[in-house]
């Protein structure tokens, strides 16, 4: 209980940080146009949390000069990536109060910024609380968990929906605008059990 506290403490500070108008050192341009917002943080933290910006700020390094390190994340829309920031920041992301879509957004943002402790996270969210959401928007999630070996477990979930239950696939809404190769490679299961 005590670590609960501690940790609830530490996260509020960082978050503090991350709110700071003060200190920062990295300027981080997300979104294409018109759609672009500028987002200030700070080096070390975002060098211990991500991967990938930690090897974008590798080759970038802030000169002495008093100028700020810029990254550029045109891939990512500005509001996932405040929800992606504030959890880089305070450790905590509380998925609920978030539309399907979102978690989706947030999931290929996770998985783009190499956040590997979230991608598990975020796809079992999906899995356990959002099957009907998932089965009537089952082309555009089966197309992104196969964009991405990190989503496995959504690959699987995806695999074993349309094998044990094709007919709510094919009668899902988004059904007829289903790309060629992905009906083919659904055609191609071995597994389908479809009703004569």
């Amino acid at each position: 209980m005590a670590n609960e506290l501690l940790l609830s403490k530490l996260s509020q500070n960082l978050l503090e940080i991350l709110d700071d108008e003060e200190y920062y050192d990295v300027t981080i341009e997300v979104g294409n146009d018109p759609y672009v917002k500028v987002f200030r943080a700070h080096m070390v933290i975002l060098n211990y949390r991500s991967p990938y910006l930690r090897r974008i700020l590798s080759t970038n390094k802030r000169k002495n000069d008093g100028t700020l390190t810029h990254i550029k994340l045109p891939s990512i829309l500005p509001e996932i990536f405040q929800i992606i920031l504030r959890y880089i920041y305070g450790g905590e992301l509380t998925l609920e109060e978030y539309d399907t879509s979102y978690v989706v957004k947030i999931l290929v943002a996770a998985s783009e910024l190499s956040l590997q402790e979230l991608i598990p996270h975020l796809q079992s969210f999906l899995i356990k609380n959002k099957t009907k959401w998932i089965e009537q928007n089952f082309n555009s999630i089966y197309q992104t968990s196969f964009e991405n070996d990190s989503f496995l477990d959504l690959q699987k979930f995806c695999t074993e929906l349309i094998s044990k239950q094709p007919d709510k696939i094919f009668n899902s809404p988004d059904f007829t605008s289903i790309s060629e190769k992905v009906l083919i490679s659904l055609i191609q299961l071995d597994k389908v059990q479809m009703s004569e």
